[in-house]
């Protein structure tokens, strides 16, 4: 197993630009305000051949008067990544210099009993010995200035945290591993909760208002002996409604998340029933080609009536997605999360397909033979082989002549012929054409003297008769 480096600190101190600058990605949402980061991220990063687990957490040590709750979860779950952690890198802010929650903070720490590295950040522009110097009466011996946003000192840190982790047996570079599911919706339709109750704890903060979650979150786990991936990602809003900058860039990330991932359960409100919202992002994920679970949440305590109404309603507003798999829940308490583990697995094994390009010829040649395309112009679209262009998302690329005036409604059903006939569980088939020119356009044929002499004879022949 990878050693494990939480980071940790007080809020706006720089974690999310240290986590980014270590894993080389883009994963953590960044922002120039207090509160940004609020539940455990996990990222892989590589120095001098070695991995580590990173994991950035939430600020911790300061009130929050406008929501104190959400800042006492936050508080929560960077204690516990603090506690799973091999090594702690403390972040602390060199402009703002020692403050009476960083001495605080440093004696939750020492609790802990594990190795600290104090990591001075924002020294841009100060003298690196300055800048440090106040922190040692925390009588933390390892003391290092960094920028996270430069990256200055951070080698001679990592070089230092290597040296008090021991080998591991399996040193890699690998990523996280196991299938990758994206958990997206609108706000508070139940989404964080879904994610804690499928891994089985209290993972990722949940709380009873709009916009508890900002980021999108990864969060690797076992089940069953299977390696998951799933990602709870920030409420998505109607554009018009979102006007806070973090938001915006929560609802970007949401949105790549769709392709981060294998899966994608979308997760609708029940007692609120379908939304504009909901239909615009069920139509992203079509357009993605990705896997799809539909959730229908909140499903306990409604009476019969308004459950058949909401079925009924599902099946008009949706009836465009004829392949996604429905499950009616209740995260809350439990009622139907087991089975999408089960639904999970057999998109998996769906998903792992191999098919040979006469295979897929032959489908394509029973597709045509059943219902052939229009003719265009007088000419009949002719559509001569297939083959199987990617399966993440599973995409089918079909070669022929004018194929550029195939018309949507007949792409959707060779679509739905493939996916039928591939036994697909719960996934799109993303349909490409290919134009085949004609080799012998432009070119003039020269005819031999014999040829020539033969056509003028034919040419009389025609005359006479």
């Amino acid at each position: 197993m990878k050693p494990v480096i939480a980071i940790v600190g007080r809020p706006n101190v720089g974690k999310s630009t240290f986590f980014n600058r270590l894993t080389s990605t883009r994963d953590a949402l960044v922002a120039d305000r207090p509160g940004v980061t609020r539940d455990r991220q996990y990222g892989v990063a590589l120095h001098n051949s070695r991995s580590f687990l990173i994991i950035d957490t939430g600020g911790i040590g300061e009130e929050d008067h406008d929501s104190q709750d959400v800042a006492d979860l936050m508080t929560e779950q960077s204690m516990l990544a603090a506690s799973e952690a091999s090594v702690l890198v403390w972040i602390v802010d060199g402009r703002d210099g020692l403050t009476a929650v960083d001495e605080i903070l440093s004696a939750e720490f020492r609790k802990l009993d594990k190795p600290i590295f104090l990591a001075v950040n924002k020294i841009e522009g100060y003298e690196s010995e300055v800048a440090v110097s106040d922190f040692y009466r925390l009588g933390i011996d390892s003391v290092w200035p960094i920028s996270s946003k430069r990256g200055d000192g951070i080698a001679n840190l990592l070089d230092a945290v290597s040296e008090t982790i021991p080998d591991t047996v399996e040193d890699d570079t690998e990523e996280l591993e196991g299938i990758a599911v994206s958990v997206l919706g609108r706000p508070n339709v139940g989404k964080s909760t879904l994610v804690n109750r499928m891994i089985g704890e209290d993972r990722v903060l949940t709380f009873d208002h709009p916009g508890t979650t900002r980021d999108s979150i990864k969060i690797p786990f076992e089940k069953n002996g299977k390696d998951y991936i799933l990602i709870d990602t920030a409420g998505v809003r109607r554009k018009s409604k979102v006007l806070d900058m973090v938001e915006k860039f929560s609802i970007l990330k949401s949105f790549e998340a769709i392709d981060a991932a294998n899966i994608i359960i979308l997760v609708i409100d029940a007692s609120e029933g379908v939304t504009d919202q909901d239909t615009t992002l069920l139509g992203m994920i079509e357009d993605s080609g990705k896997s799809l679970i539909i959730v229908v949440n909140k499903w306990d305590g409604m009476e019969t009536s308004d459950k058949e109404r909401v079925k009924q309603l599902l099946s008009r507003k949706f009836s465009f997605i004829d392949y996604a798999q429905y499950h009616f829940t209740s995260a809350l308490h439990g009622t139907g999360v087991g089975n999408l583990f089960k639904t999970i697995d057999k998109i998996e094994k769906s998903l792992d397909i191999n098919v040979s390009t006469s295979d897929m010829t032959d489908i394509l040649e029973d597709a045509v033979a059943k219902h052939p395309p229009h003719m265009v112009q007088g000419r009949r679209i002719k559509l001569r082989y297939a083959h199987l262009g990617g399966t993440d998302p599973i995409r089918v690329i079909i070669h022929g002549n004018q194929t550029d005036k195939v018309p949507d409604a007949y792409k959707r059903y060779l679509a739905s012929v493939f996916r039928k006939r591939l036994k697909l569980v719960g996934t799109n088939v993303l349909v490409d054409f290919k134009h085949g020119d004609n080799p012998f356009k432009g070119k003039k044929n020269i005819l031999t003297p014999r040829q020539i002499t033969k056509r003028k004879r034919l040419m009389k022949f025609v005359k006479k008769r």
